[in-house]
Protein backbone atom coordinates (compact mmCIF):
# COMPACT_ATOMS: atom_id res chain seq x y z
CA UNK A 1 0.00 0.00 0.00
CA UNK A 2 1.30 3.45 -0.91
CA UNK A 3 2.11 5.72 2.00
CA UNK A 4 -0.20 8.64 2.70
CA UNK A 5 1.46 11.91 1.70
CA UNK A 6 1.21 14.43 4.53
CA UNK A 7 2.11 18.10 4.90
CA UNK A 8 2.31 20.01 8.18
CA UNK A 9 1.22 23.61 7.78
CA UNK A 10 2.78 25.44 10.72
CA UNK A 11 5.98 24.18 12.34
CA UNK A 12 5.61 25.47 15.90
CA UNK A 13 5.05 23.78 19.23
CA UNK A 14 2.53 21.24 17.90
CA UNK A 15 3.54 21.17 14.24
CA UNK A 16 7.13 20.10 14.78
CA UNK A 17 6.00 17.29 17.04
CA UNK A 18 3.31 16.14 14.59
CA UNK A 19 5.87 16.15 11.77
CA UNK A 20 8.25 13.93 13.75
CA UNK A 21 5.44 11.58 14.77
CA UNK A 22 4.18 11.22 11.19
CA UNK A 23 7.72 10.61 9.98
CA UNK A 24 7.96 7.71 12.45
CA UNK A 25 4.94 5.89 10.93
CA UNK A 26 5.45 3.26 8.22
CA UNK A 27 2.18 4.08 6.42
CA UNK A 28 2.74 7.84 6.10
CA UNK A 29 5.40 10.20 4.79
CA UNK A 30 6.08 13.89 5.28
CA UNK A 31 6.20 15.81 2.00
CA UNK A 32 6.94 19.13 3.62
CA UNK A 33 6.39 21.59 6.44
CA UNK A 34 5.65 25.30 6.29
CA UNK A 35 7.17 28.30 8.02
CA UNK A 36 6.27 31.93 7.42
CA UNK A 37 9.69 33.29 8.43
CA UNK A 38 13.26 31.93 8.23
CA UNK A 39 13.72 31.78 12.01
CA UNK A 40 15.53 29.25 14.20
CA UNK A 41 12.69 26.72 13.88
CA UNK A 42 13.00 26.85 10.10
CA UNK A 43 16.76 26.35 10.40
CA UNK A 44 16.24 23.33 12.65
CA UNK A 45 13.63 21.88 10.27
CA UNK A 46 16.17 22.17 7.45
CA UNK A 47 18.82 20.45 9.59
CA UNK A 48 16.37 17.62 10.26
CA UNK A 49 15.86 17.11 6.54
CA UNK A 50 12.35 18.51 6.11
CA UNK A 51 11.44 20.25 2.87
CA UNK A 52 10.35 23.75 3.85
CA UNK A 53 7.61 25.70 2.12
CA UNK A 54 6.78 29.34 2.74
CA UNK A 55 4.39 32.08 1.63
CA UNK A 56 5.29 33.03 -1.92
CA UNK A 57 6.07 36.61 -0.86
CA UNK A 58 8.62 35.37 1.69
CA UNK A 59 10.61 32.94 -0.46
CA UNK A 60 13.28 35.58 -1.05
CA UNK A 61 13.78 36.03 2.69
CA UNK A 62 14.46 32.29 3.08
CA UNK A 63 17.00 32.37 0.27
CA UNK A 64 18.70 35.42 1.81
CA UNK A 65 18.86 33.64 5.18
CA UNK A 66 20.50 30.59 3.62
CA UNK A 67 17.57 28.30 4.37
CA UNK A 68 16.46 26.63 1.12
CA UNK A 69 12.73 26.76 0.46
CA UNK A 70 11.20 24.05 -1.72
CA UNK A 71 8.38 26.31 -2.88
CA UNK A 72 5.22 28.07 -1.79
CA UNK A 73 2.65 26.74 0.67
CA UNK A 74 0.20 26.44 -2.22
CA UNK A 75 2.67 24.20 -4.05
CA UNK A 76 3.15 22.07 -0.93
CA UNK A 77 -0.60 21.55 -0.53
CA UNK A 78 -0.96 20.41 -4.13
CA UNK A 79 1.54 17.57 -3.56
CA UNK A 80 -0.18 15.85 -0.65
CA UNK A 81 -3.19 13.76 0.36
CA UNK A 82 -3.75 15.50 3.69
CA UNK A 83 -2.60 18.62 5.52
CA UNK A 84 -2.20 18.73 9.29
CA UNK A 85 -2.89 22.40 9.96
CA UNK A 86 -0.92 23.35 13.06
CA UNK A 87 -1.08 27.10 12.61
CA UNK A 88 -2.06 29.22 15.64
CA UNK A 89 -5.67 29.14 16.81
CA UNK A 90 -7.88 31.36 14.70
CA UNK A 91 -5.42 31.33 11.79
CA UNK A 92 -6.16 27.88 10.42
CA UNK A 93 -9.76 28.65 9.56
CA UNK A 94 -8.62 30.93 6.72
CA UNK A 95 -6.70 28.02 5.17
CA UNK A 96 -9.79 25.91 4.54
CA UNK A 97 -10.41 27.48 1.13
CA UNK A 98 -6.86 26.58 0.08
CA UNK A 99 -7.37 22.93 1.01
CA UNK A 100 -10.76 22.78 -0.67
CA UNK A 101 -9.33 24.27 -3.87
CA UNK A 102 -6.53 21.67 -3.91
CA UNK A 103 -8.97 18.85 -3.13
CA UNK A 104 -7.02 17.60 -0.12
CA UNK A 105 -8.11 16.44 3.32
CA UNK A 106 -7.19 18.52 6.37
CA UNK A 107 -6.91 18.34 10.13
CA UNK A 108 -7.15 21.36 12.42
CA UNK A 109 -6.22 21.73 16.07
CA UNK A 110 -8.35 22.57 19.11
CA UNK A 111 -7.81 26.29 18.77
CA UNK A 112 -10.37 26.30 15.96
CA UNK A 113 -14.11 25.99 16.46
CA UNK A 114 -15.96 22.68 16.11
CA UNK A 115 -18.15 24.20 13.39
CA UNK A 116 -15.16 24.53 11.05
CA UNK A 117 -15.18 20.78 10.37
CA UNK A 118 -18.32 19.46 12.04
CA UNK A 119 -16.32 16.59 13.57
CA UNK A 120 -14.10 16.80 16.65
CA UNK A 121 -11.76 13.86 17.17
CA UNK A 122 -10.37 11.85 20.06
CA UNK A 123 -8.90 8.47 19.17
CA UNK A 124 -10.27 6.38 22.04
CA UNK A 125 -13.71 8.03 21.94
CA UNK A 126 -14.77 8.30 18.29
CA UNK A 127 -12.07 7.00 15.92
CA UNK A 128 -14.51 5.14 13.67
CA UNK A 129 -16.55 8.30 13.12
CA UNK A 130 -13.58 9.92 11.34
CA UNK A 131 -13.15 7.13 8.77
CA UNK A 132 -12.91 8.68 5.31
CA UNK A 133 -13.77 12.22 6.40
CA UNK A 134 -12.26 15.17 4.53
CA UNK A 135 -12.07 17.62 7.44
CA UNK A 136 -11.50 16.87 11.12
CA UNK A 137 -10.64 18.90 14.21
CA UNK A 138 -8.40 17.29 16.84
CA UNK A 139 -9.59 18.70 20.14
CA UNK A 140 -7.35 20.71 22.46
CA UNK A 141 -4.92 19.32 25.00
CA UNK A 142 -7.34 19.77 27.90
CA UNK A 143 -10.30 18.31 26.02
CA UNK A 144 -8.15 15.38 24.88
CA UNK A 145 -7.14 14.72 28.48
CA UNK A 146 -10.74 14.83 29.70
CA UNK A 147 -12.07 12.59 26.90
CA UNK A 148 -9.39 9.98 27.54
CA UNK A 149 -10.59 9.44 31.11
CA UNK A 150 -14.31 10.12 30.76
CA UNK A 151 -14.95 7.77 27.84
CA UNK A 152 -13.61 4.52 29.38
CA UNK A 153 -15.10 5.27 32.79
CA UNK A 154 -18.48 5.99 31.21
CA UNK A 155 -18.23 2.77 29.23
CA UNK A 156 -17.42 0.76 32.35
CA UNK A 157 -19.67 2.34 34.99
CA UNK A 158 -21.82 5.02 33.34
CA UNK A 159 -21.40 8.72 34.11
CA UNK A 160 -24.22 10.90 35.43
CA UNK A 161 -22.18 14.08 35.63
CA UNK A 162 -18.60 15.36 35.40
CA UNK A 163 -17.28 18.40 37.21
CA UNK A 164 -13.77 19.43 36.18
CA UNK A 165 -11.56 22.26 37.46
CA UNK A 166 -8.61 23.05 35.23
CA UNK A 167 -5.47 24.72 36.54
CA UNK A 168 -3.81 25.83 33.32
CA UNK A 169 -0.24 26.70 32.53
CA UNK A 170 0.09 30.33 31.48
CA UNK A 171 2.03 29.66 28.27
CA UNK A 172 4.51 27.23 26.72
CA UNK A 173 8.15 27.10 27.94
CA UNK A 174 9.56 28.87 24.87
CA UNK A 175 7.03 31.71 24.85
CA UNK A 176 8.42 34.93 26.34
CA UNK A 177 5.48 37.18 25.41
CA UNK A 178 2.66 35.88 27.60
CA UNK A 179 1.75 35.75 31.26
CA UNK A 180 0.61 35.96 33.96
CA UNK A 181 3.95 36.46 35.72
CA UNK A 182 2.69 36.90 39.28
CA UNK A 183 -1.03 36.26 39.35
CA UNK A 184 -3.77 33.64 39.36
CA UNK A 185 -6.33 34.44 36.68
CA UNK A 186 -9.85 32.95 36.46
CA UNK A 187 -10.07 32.04 32.77
CA UNK A 188 -12.83 32.82 32.03
CA UNK A 189 -14.36 34.67 34.97
CA UNK A 190 -17.83 33.88 33.63
CA UNK A 191 -18.61 30.22 34.29
CA UNK A 192 -18.64 27.55 33.04
CA UNK A 193 -15.49 27.42 30.92
CA UNK A 194 -15.52 26.24 27.29
CA UNK A 195 -13.87 22.91 28.10
CA UNK A 196 -17.07 21.10 29.09
CA UNK A 197 -18.93 22.01 25.88
CA UNK A 198 -15.83 20.99 23.94
CA UNK A 199 -15.92 17.53 25.50
CA UNK A 200 -19.53 17.27 24.33
CA UNK A 201 -18.43 17.77 20.70
CA UNK A 202 -16.70 14.37 21.09
CA UNK A 203 -18.97 12.59 23.61
CA UNK A 204 -22.33 14.37 23.18
CA UNK A 205 -24.29 12.60 25.93
CA UNK A 206 -21.90 13.47 28.76
CA UNK A 207 -23.21 15.96 31.32
CA UNK A 208 -20.13 18.03 32.18
CA UNK A 209 -19.44 21.38 33.83
CA UNK A 210 -15.96 22.93 33.90
CA UNK A 211 -14.06 25.87 35.36
CA UNK A 212 -10.51 27.02 34.66
CA UNK A 213 -7.77 29.32 35.87
CA UNK A 214 -4.30 30.27 34.63
CA UNK A 215 -1.27 30.27 36.91
CA UNK A 216 2.41 31.26 36.47
CA UNK A 217 3.87 27.99 35.21
CA UNK A 218 4.80 26.67 31.76
CA UNK A 219 5.16 22.92 32.29
CA UNK A 220 1.73 21.27 32.36
CA UNK A 221 -1.96 21.68 33.15
CA UNK A 222 -3.54 19.96 36.17
CA UNK A 223 -7.18 18.85 36.36
CA UNK A 224 -9.28 18.08 39.40
CA UNK A 225 -11.91 15.65 38.11
CA UNK A 226 -15.09 14.67 39.93
CA UNK A 227 -17.57 12.19 38.44
CA UNK A 228 -20.95 11.07 39.67
CA UNK A 229 -21.24 7.49 38.41
CA UNK A 230 -24.33 5.45 37.58
CA UNK A 231 -23.08 2.11 38.89
CA UNK A 232 -21.30 1.30 42.13
CA UNK A 233 -17.57 0.67 41.99
CA UNK A 234 -14.44 1.00 44.10
CA UNK A 235 -11.37 3.15 43.58
CA UNK A 236 -9.50 0.00 42.62
CA UNK A 237 -12.13 -0.76 39.95
CA UNK A 238 -11.51 2.69 38.47
CA UNK A 239 -7.74 2.21 38.57
CA UNK A 240 -8.12 -1.01 36.63
CA UNK A 241 -10.14 0.72 33.93
CA UNK A 242 -7.76 3.64 33.63
CA UNK A 243 -4.78 1.31 33.79
CA UNK A 244 -6.05 -0.54 30.73
CA UNK A 245 -5.69 2.64 28.66
CA UNK A 246 -2.33 2.92 26.89
CA UNK A 247 -2.42 6.71 26.92
CA UNK A 248 -2.94 7.00 30.66
CA UNK A 249 0.09 6.81 32.97
CA UNK A 250 -0.21 6.45 36.72
CA UNK A 251 2.26 8.52 38.72
CA UNK A 252 3.34 8.03 42.30
CA UNK A 253 6.56 6.94 44.01
CA UNK A 254 7.07 10.39 45.47
CA UNK A 255 5.96 12.35 42.40
CA UNK A 256 3.96 15.24 43.78
CA UNK A 257 4.30 17.89 41.06
CA UNK A 258 4.32 18.57 37.35
CA UNK A 259 8.04 19.39 37.56
CA UNK A 260 8.80 15.83 38.65
CA UNK A 261 6.62 14.41 35.86
CA UNK A 262 8.61 16.35 33.27
CA UNK A 263 11.80 15.11 34.94
CA UNK A 264 10.54 11.54 34.43
CA UNK A 265 10.05 12.32 30.74
CA UNK A 266 13.63 13.56 30.58
CA UNK A 267 14.95 10.52 32.43
CA UNK A 268 13.20 8.03 30.14
CA UNK A 269 14.66 10.01 27.22
CA UNK A 270 11.42 11.17 25.65
CA UNK A 271 11.97 13.53 22.69
CA UNK A 272 11.63 17.14 23.90
CA UNK A 273 10.70 15.60 27.31
CA UNK A 274 7.23 14.96 25.94
CA UNK A 275 4.63 13.18 28.03
CA UNK A 276 2.00 11.99 25.56
CA UNK A 277 -0.10 10.31 28.25
CA UNK A 278 -2.53 11.69 30.83
CA UNK A 279 -0.63 11.48 34.12
CA UNK A 280 -3.06 10.39 36.84
CA UNK A 281 -1.89 10.42 40.45
CA UNK A 282 -2.58 6.88 41.62
CA UNK A 283 -3.29 7.83 45.23
CA UNK A 284 -5.69 10.58 44.20
CA UNK A 285 -8.20 8.12 42.73
CA UNK A 286 -10.87 8.14 45.44
CA UNK A 287 -14.50 7.17 45.85
CA UNK A 288 -16.22 9.42 48.40
CA UNK A 289 -19.94 9.21 49.14
CA UNK A 290 -20.49 7.46 45.83
CA UNK A 291 -18.53 9.96 43.73
CA UNK A 292 -15.17 9.61 42.00
CA UNK A 293 -12.32 12.09 42.43
CA UNK A 294 -8.80 12.25 41.02
CA UNK A 295 -6.03 14.57 39.85
CA UNK A 296 -4.39 14.37 36.43
CA UNK A 297 -1.63 16.34 34.71
CA UNK A 298 -1.67 17.15 31.00
CA UNK A 299 1.43 18.00 28.97
CA UNK A 300 0.00 20.64 26.67
CA UNK A 301 2.88 20.56 24.18
CA UNK A 302 2.55 16.90 23.26
CA UNK A 303 -0.69 15.18 24.32
CA UNK A 304 -2.51 15.83 21.02
CA UNK A 305 0.36 14.56 18.86
CA UNK A 306 -0.61 10.85 18.77
CA UNK A 307 -4.22 11.95 18.25
CA UNK A 308 -3.20 13.76 15.06
CA UNK A 309 -1.53 10.61 13.76
CA UNK A 310 -4.61 8.50 14.49
CA UNK A 311 -6.85 11.11 12.85
CA UNK A 312 -4.72 10.90 9.70
CA UNK A 313 -4.96 7.12 9.70
CA UNK A 314 -8.76 7.22 10.08
CA UNK A 315 -9.34 9.90 7.46
CA UNK A 316 -7.07 8.15 4.96
CA UNK A 317 -8.69 4.80 5.87
CA UNK A 318 -5.31 3.23 6.50
CA UNK A 319 -6.80 1.37 9.47
CA UNK A 320 -10.49 0.86 10.28
CA UNK A 321 -9.97 -0.24 13.90
CA UNK A 322 -9.23 2.54 16.37
CA UNK A 323 -7.54 0.27 18.91
CA UNK A 324 -5.16 -1.03 16.25
CA UNK A 325 -4.33 2.49 15.10
CA UNK A 326 -3.61 3.60 18.66
CA UNK A 327 -1.35 0.59 19.16
CA UNK A 328 0.50 1.28 15.91
CA UNK A 329 0.96 4.96 16.64
CA UNK A 330 2.17 4.30 20.17
CA UNK A 331 4.74 1.75 19.03
CA UNK A 332 6.10 3.98 16.31
CA UNK A 333 6.67 7.00 18.56
CA UNK A 334 7.86 4.99 21.57
CA UNK A 335 4.87 5.38 23.87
Amino acid sequence: MAKAKIAVNGYGTIGKRVADAVRAQDDMEIIGISKTKPNYEAAVAHQLGYDIYAPAANLGAFEKAGIPAAGSIEEMVEKVDLVADCTPGGVGEANKALYEKAGVKAIWQGGEEHELTGFSFNAVSNYEGALGLDFVRVVSCNTTGLCRVIYPIDKAFGVNKVRATLVRRATDPNDIKKGPINAIVPDPIKLPSHHGPDVKTVIPHINITSAAMKIPTTLMHVHTVNMELKNECTAEDVRKVLGSQSRIRFVGQGISSTAEIIEVARDIKRPRNDMWENCVWTDSVTMHEGELYFFQAIHQESIVVPENVDAIRAMMELESDGAKSIQKTNKAIGL
